[in-house]
């Protein structure tokens, strides 16, 4: 049609010109632009073969919009090369996955794990399938699979290229599973045993020599109770960790407050302040402070800071909660919630393993406090899920100090990012 439209103006300017300086008469001019449009406006080429074939080949056939759409709309990350290894198409999972990735760049400048490197060349050169797995460290540990697929592309003179899909599988689940199975009966089988043998102990005294003597069978249903209260506190630690653990590569997505949070972990634990005679001492911020966050894991987090905080530093008498905007070590903003005590304190040799699963810096003491283990070893894996990290400040007979550092939410967009 724009050819026949340019065919026809061409013939009206020059009938036109005709009628007016050559004589031509209107009459004939008139027929004349009539015959021409007539035969512009026949489709001569609606059913050429060469040219519908020129249409076809135009253009390769992955470098369409519907190749396009099919690899943005697969749900795990996908990315699709030409023979040469570089990037023709890629979906948003990918483009998360791995930033460094951009199209019409070779693959291999952002994928430079050896793994991929070797496999992406053995597919390329063999044209088979492959595969391979690999450990990403960034921003955590993740393991994943890589399924390079050839795929073969008609070509405009009859041949056949081929090009490269690739397909990452997350196998983070899987693996946390497997290392939460392990973990937990390594660790339910350490640390249970002490309470198992003092309950089958004593069922065996009551069983036996204090079958009929009223004040042991008080006095030893009381520790009975302590201990199954123990193992349980254990097993539900056991299992908040594990649970952490499974999801710490997945970042939260909701915008939580962190000022309610915390002010209601301070009054859930006024009773035992109380009982300890601990004063609670709060310096919050009247605005809020938004984090993208799990709010019950945050709920856990902090109420293990601060009973910490209340069982092993009671003797100075009161415990500090404030929080501040404060600038990290690589100079982004971070919002920081820090739980100080004024106890003992903690040696110097004891704070790079506080975190620590099962780490104790006086075993009787925690025990007798309830203690499982695993309060702060919780806490690190939470600040880890949430991209935060934790700090221990302490000198001996002035307190310690506990740090929770996590970035801000800037608004509604970055927690679904």
């Amino acid at each position: 049609m724009r050819r026949a439209a340019l065919i026809l103006l061409v013939a009206g300017l020059a009938l036109a010109a005709l009628v007016v300086f050559g004589g031509l008469q209107p009459l004939g001019a008139a027929v004349a632009f009539a015959c021409i449009a007539g035969a512009a406006l026949v489709p001569w080429q609606v059913h050429d073969p060469d040219a519908s074939r020129e249409i076809e080949f135009g253009a390769n056939p992955v470098e369409t919009e519907v190749a396009h759409a099919l690899v943005a709309g697969m749900p795990d990350p996908n990315v699709l090369l030409d023979r040469a290894g570089r990037v023709i198409h890629l979906n948003a999972a990918a483009a998360q996955l791995v930033p460094a990735l951009r199209r019409n760049e070779l693959a291999q400048f952002a994928l430079r794990a050896p793994e991929i490197v070797t496999a992406l060349r053995e597919a390329i050169a063999t044209r088979e399938a492959r595969r391979a797995t690999y450990l990403n460290h960034v921003p955590v540990d993740r393991w994943m699979e890589l399924i390079i697929t050839p795929i073969p592309v008609p070509t405009a003179f009859g041949g056949v290229d081929y090009c490269m899909l690739l397909t990452f599988h997350d196998q983070t689940p899987l693996r946390r599973v497997e290392e939460m199975r392990a973990d937990f009966v390594a660790n339910a089988s350490h640390e249970l045993r002490t309470p198992l043998a003092a309950l089958s102990g004593f069922i065996d005294t009551l069983q036996g020599p204090a079958r009929e003597d009223a004040r042991a069978r008080e006095r030893f249903l009381g520790i009975m109770h302590a201990q199954a209260a123990r193992m349980a506190r254990l097993i539900d630690d056991l299992l908040s960790l594990s649970r952490v653990e499974l999801s710490v590569h997945v970042r939260p997505e909701t915008i939580v407050d962190l000022v309610p949070i915390v002010c209601e972990v301070v009054d859930g634990l006024e009773p035992l302040a109380a009982e300890r005679h601990v004063e609670i001492e709060t310096a919050l911020p009247e605005t809020p402070v938004l984090i993208c966050g799990d709010r019950e894991e945050l709920l856990r987090l902090f109420e293990n800071l601060i009973e910490n905080a209340l069982k092993y530093g009671a003797s100075g008498g009161r415990v500090m909660v404030s929080s501040r905007l404060d600038v990290s070590s690589e100079g982004n903003p971070e919002f920081r919630v820090v739980v100080r005590d004024f106890g003992p304190g903690i040696a110097p040799e004891h704070l790079p393993r506080l975190t620590e699963r099962f780490y104790r810096v006086d075993a009787g003491d925690s025990r007798a406090q309830g203690g499982t283990g695993l309060g702060l070893s919780l806490v690190k894996h939470i600040l880890n899920r949430h991209r935060g990290r934790l700090l221990i400040e302490s000198v001996p007979g002035q307190g310690a100090s506990f740090t929770a550092g996590f970035p801000p939410a800037r608004d509604v967009s970055e927690a679904r990012s």
